[in-house]
């Protein structure tokens, strides 16, 4: 793969790796939630969700059932959402 065949990839790569970084940083909160230990802070999953993994930390929250409960973490990470679909936006329409 050439280096320009690279670059006009990053960016998809970039949306698959921030949400599966915060699908695992989810799942990392729930377990040690579970084990009463210290966790992975609030701020950090939202930041994650606003840099372009709001569907890894959405679809954290609803399969392993964590923060379900947290009415203004349920708002940012819609807002985080907002902002992913469009950063998702611009990265489609750059390819079409």
């Amino acid at each position: 793969m050439q280096l320009v065949e690279f670059l006009y990839y990053l960016p998809i790569i970039y949306l698959i790796i921030i949400n599966i970084v915060a699908f695992f940083a989810m799942w990392w909160d729930k377990r040690k939630a579970s084990q009463h230990e210290w966790r992975v802070a609030e701020a950090t999953l939202l930041l994650l969700g606003l840099l372009g993994g709001a569907l890894g930390i959405i679809s954290g929250m609803y399969r392993l059932r964590h923060k379900t409960q947290k009415r203004l973490f349920q708002a940012f990470a819609i807002i985080g959402l907002i902002v992913s679909l469009i950063i998702y936006w611009i990265v489609v329409t750059q390819y079409i």
